[in-house]
């Protein structure tokens, strides 16, 4: 009876070490191929927030004001414009969602071509804005970006090459079935 018992619980210890040998594996090669995929699909699925006709991903990483925006182009977007009230809300709710607490992050203004005259990366009008009191100031010269968020909830121009999160916009496809 004892070797009885032995045998079994051996072959029980080969069996769960064999299939953890094989749940191993497979997180490896699924990894894989999701490192295959084209990032701007996979991040559709994860993390977009849709608000009126685009959707809006929250990149926590601190960039550069540029590095922020190259990554953005790379997964098919821009450094986020906004064009109301209502729209800076939302992404004033998604970074709150993300972070629990009003994070300044970067968006897509920069008068780096002509001081005073903001324009937004996706190419789109500036007409909507929300700076702080006394902003944009341009402080002691070469502030040439803008950030939201400042003192938690209004617009300021800072220098671009500061380290912030960002928030990326694109527009949204509709897709139609075939």
């Amino acid at each position: 009876m004892k070797i009885l018992v032995v045998c079994v619980l051996g072959c029980a210890v080969v069996v769960l070490v064999g299939a953890a040998a094989v749940e191993e594996e497979k997180p490896q090669n699924d990894q894989t191929e999701l490192t295959n995929l084209d990032k701007r699909y996979l991040l559709y699925f994860r993390g977009w927030s849709r608000i009126n006709n685009r959707l809006f991903y929250y990149v926590p990483k601190p960039m550069t004001w540029t590095q922020a925006e190259k990554y953005c182009q790379s997964i098919g977007a821009n450094l986020a414009s906004v064009h109301s009230r209502y729209e800076y809300q939302r992404i004033q709710k998604l970074i709150f969602v993300a972070t629990h607490a009003k994070r300044e992050a970067w968006i897509g203004g920069s008068d780096a071509q002509q001081e005073r005259t903001w324009l937004w990366s996706d190419g789109s009008v500036f007409r909507y804005s929300y700076w702080c009191p006394r902003e944009p100031n341009n402080g002691s010269g070469g502030q040439h970006c803008l950030q939201m968020n400042h003192r938690g909830w209004c617009w300021d121009d800072l220098q671009c090459y500061a380290r912030r999160p960002s928030v990326c916009a694109k527009k949204r496809h509709t897709w139609r079935r075939g």
